[in-house]
C-alpha cells in the first residue's frame, strides 16, 4: 500500500479513478470525491466538498496532485502536491499542503517562514498486510508555537482493512507523539478513532461509483463526525 493509498483512507470515501497505462512504465489516474464534510486526521476542515485528485507515475515513483474546495463559495480551498516513491512494502512521499480556510485570502506562491500557508510534510509507511503504519512529520512552512518556534508537527497512523459481506472497511487510529497546535494537542493524544465502510455500486455495466460512510472520534478535542461520500 502506498502513503498516498494509506493518506487517502483519511479521507471518507476513495475515489472513482479512470486509469491510462502505457507500455513503457507511465501512468496517469483521474478520479474524484464528493463529500459531506472535510475531516482530516481528526479535525474539520470544511463543510460540502468537491475533491480531485489527479496523478502522473513512472514505474514506483509517482507524483500526486490533490485538491478540496467547499462548495459553499466562502469555504475552505486546499491543494497539495505529493511526491512519492514505492520500494516493495515500503512507501516514502514528500508533501507540499496549500489550505486556505474559510474566507482567508492568501498568495500561492507566499513561501515566507512565519507567514505562509503552506506546510511541507516527510512521510514514511509500511504495509504489513493486516496492518499499515504512517510516520509523517512537517519540516517546514507554517509550524510554529504561540513562541515562534518549529514544532516539527508529527502523526503516527495504523489502518486494518477487513470486509463484512460486500463492504469494503478500514479501522484507523491516529495520534501526534508529542505538542502540536495543529492537533489542538498537549502531549501524546490519540487525534482520531474511526471505522469506515465503503461498497461500489455499479450505475452501468463499465461504471461505478463507491460510497462510503465513515464514523470518527477524536479524543484530543472531545468532538466526533459521521461522513458520507461517494466517488465518480
Amino acid at each position: 500500500m502506498t502513503i498516498c493509498a494509506m493518506m487517502a483512507m483519511a479521507l471518507p470515501v476513495a475515489a472513482w479513478a479512470q486509469e491510462e497505462e502505457s507500455e513503457n512504465g507511465l501512468y496517469a489516474e483521474l478520479g474524484a470525491n464528493m463529500v459531506t464534510n472535510y475531516i482530516w486526521h481528526g479535525q474539520n476542515l470544511g463543510g460540502l466538498s468537491l475533491q480531485p485528485s489527479l496523478t502522473v507515475g513512472w514505474n514506483d515513483l509517482s507524483l500526486n496532485v490533490w485538491g478540496s474546495a467547499g462548495i459553499a463559495t466562502d469555504d475552505h480551498r486546499e491543494i497539495d502536491f505529493s511526491l512519492g516513491y514505492e520500494l516493495g512494502n515500503l512507501s516514502l512521499a514528500v508533501t507540499d499542503y496549500w489550505y486556505v480556510g474559510a474566507g482567508e485570502t492568501e498568495k500561492f506562491f507566499n513561501y515566507s517562514a512565519h507567514s505562509t500557508y503552506h506546510t511541507l510534510e516527510a512521510a514514511v509507511g509500511y504495509d504489513f498486510g493486516f496492518c499499515s503504519l504512517l510516520w509523517s512529520t512537517y519540516f517546514g512552512g507554517n509550524d510554529y508555537d504561540e513562541d515562534g518556534d518549529r514544532v516539527y508537527t508529527s502523526y503516527i497512523q495504523a489502518d486494518v482493512p477487513f470486509t463484512i459481506g460486500s463492504f469494503e472497511g478500514v479501522a484507523t487510529v491516529g495520534a501526534t507523539p508529542w505538542n502540536s497546535p495543529t492537533y489542538d494537542a498537549r502531549r501524546f493524544m490519540v487525534c482520531e478513532a474511526a471505522v469506515a465502510l465503503s461498497k461500489e455500486v455499479k450505475i452501468t455495466p463499465t461504471f461505478s461509483v463507491n460510497a462510503t460512510g465513515k464514523v470518527a472520534v477524536n479524543p484530543a478535542t472531545e468532538d466526533t463526525f459521521f461522513v458520507f461520500g461517494i466517488g465518480f
